[in-house]
């Protein structure tokens, strides 16, 4: 019976790949593939020869229904993004819709994402979170910040490290100049690190080290900032 596996992988360290997510991949019928560049690489370190598709953002609404008809006619179809786990930031969401939709079955894997280790280590409550995601680059952003900035509940971004500054510096406007804030960089890599302060003082850093590489911001909510105060 055909079934779409959802499969994470490393988001830096390849020792993260799970024996159950390299299976598969060998198993499977097709690999859709975020960049079939990117995922022949983990292939080929893992010594995996198997059919590939490109599926990511520009093409999932017209690769969807194609992929349904595959899965109908009984193909076995593993979906990878890049890095992490497909559906988080990253293209997924509209193709299992469509198979819960169709009656296929879809089963996603455990394993990477960046989020995760980033707001455990941060440092702030874990017990409620709210998980934002990249932030509109234009239209609704500022309308989206105002209302976070009462949410009480810890809120964790994804960040271009080109645009750092820039949402550090709003983060400042809206939760103001004394809410605690994390940034963690490069998770599992081999220069992973996390800077703790506030909106002024991680900006301070950052513009005396430029920050590169995949990054996640943790901002305490309206609550924690009041009890730290305290």
């Amino acid at each position: 019976m055909s079934k779409l596996y959802i499969i994470p992988t490393p988001i830096g360290n390849l020792e993260d790949m799970t024996f159950r997510a390299i299976r598969l991949l060998k198993e499977v019928q097709l690999i859709l593939a975020e960049d079939t560049r990117q995922t022949y690489k983990l292939l080929q370190h893992f010594n995996i020869q198997n059919r590939m598709m490109s599926f990511h953002q520009h093409n999932e609404h017209q690769s969807v229904n194609k992929i349904i008809d595959l899965l109908l006619n009984g193909t076995t179809v593993g979906l990878v993004s890049d890095a992490g786990t497909p559906g988080i930031s990253d293209p997924a969401f509209l193709l299992v819709r469509a198979c819960v939709e169709n009656n296929i079955e879809v089963e996603c894997l455990p394993g990477p994402t960046a989020f995760v280790p980033a707001l455990v280590q941060s440092g702030f409550p874990t017990d409620r979170f709210v998980f934002e995601g990249f932030l509109p680059h234009k239209k609704g952003r500022q309308k989206r910040l105002k209302a976070l900035s009462e949410e009480w509940r810890t809120i964790v971004f994804y960040e271009s490290p080109f645009r750092l500054i820039k949402a550090l510096e709003e983060f400042k406007t809206y939760f103001g100049e004394n809410r605690p804030m994390a940034v963690c960089r490069e998770i599992s890599k081999m220069f992973h690190e996390t800077h703790r302060g506030t909106a002024n003082e991680l900006i301070e850093h950052y513009t005396a080290h430029p920050p590169k590489g995949e990054i996640v911001l943790v901002v305490s909510g309206k609550n924690e900032e009041k009890s730290t105060e305290d």
